[in-house]
């Protein structure tokens, strides 16, 4: 067992990319705020050898492994080769597939890779994630028309991360930022009200953003940004507007990006 003084290693062997047993390790990582871990990735292994090898490795050097893999051949070989050199695995995705297998009755393709498969649904989420590159911030206005959905809201709403969190999952979205003294774009008026979704903060949680924001920046924290007269007169004009266009309004002074994304694809 690595000692909590030495550099704890996690190897990851998939036959595919290997981002699903990554993704998995990093999440753990976290959670014991293990900062100096290092993770090596083994990716595309598709032969005994090669899991011998990686087995072979981790029992000289220390650490465990997290592996995905799909033929069972495979699977059972790093089983065994880890029980016999005494290396401590994890299978990540094998108890969940056994899952699918016992409850709906299903066999698995074996093939590997699926995750990342290059279909039409790939092809959709990079257009859309393009496509909301291109129209951050009101970039494009004239964009807006061709938007799936419009997020509209004054600054430090969460537009970005927001607009790029739903572009991941395939809807092409363009966000304009409201400020009152610029005219929002005409095209705004054009899109049916249930394409948009205006996005409102309290006063108080805004405030505090904006004031750390400036910070990040190494900005005086006592700049118009960041004054509590100035952020309710935009979240008023904010409101207004959006009573004028009908559009679905939402406050996300508590809500994880998940959740706000949630509300707006349910609201489609």
């Amino acid at each position: 067992m690595t000692g909590l003084n030495k550099q704890p290693i996690i190897t990851i062997c998939s036959d595919s990319v290997g981002e699903t047993a990554e993704a998995v390790v990093k999440a753990t990582i976290r959670q014991f705020d293990l900062r100096n871990a290092k993770i090596k990735r083994y990716s595309h292994v598709l032969t005994e050898a090669e899991i011998r090898d990686i087995v072979g490795e981790v029992a000289v050097n220390g650490g465990m492994i997290a592996y995905t893999l799909v033929q069972p051949d495979l699977r059972e070989l790093i089983r065994e080769e880890s029980l016999r050199l005494g290396v401590r695995t994890v299978d990540v995705m094998g108890p969940m597939m056994q899952a699918f297998i016992e409850s709906f009755d299903g066999s698995p393709t074996r093939k590997p890779g699926m995750l990342h498969q290059m279909d039409d649904d790939y092809f959709r989420r990079v257009e859309a994630i393009e496509f909301t590159v291109s129209c951050d911030d009101g970039r494009d206005p004239r964009a807006l028309l061709n938007a799936d959905i419009v997020l509209i809201g004054v600054s430090r709403t969460s537009k970005t991360p927001l607009s790029m969190f739903l572009a991941h999952k395939g809807y092409k979205v363009a966000n304009l930022p409201l400020i009152p003294e610029v005219k929002p774009a005409a095209e705004l008026f054009q899109i049916p009200p249930g394409k948009i979704a205006g996005l409102i903060m309290d006063p108080e949680k805004m405030l505090k953003i904006r004031v750390e924001r400036l910070r990040a920046l190494g900005l005086t924290a006592g700049a118009k940004y960041a004054n509590m007269e100035r952020i309710t007169f935009e979240l008023n004009y904010a409101k207004k507007l959006m009573e004028q266009l009908g559009c679905l309004t939402i406050n996300v002074s508590d809500k994880a990006i998940e959740e706000t994304a949630g509300i707006i694809l349910e609201h489609l």
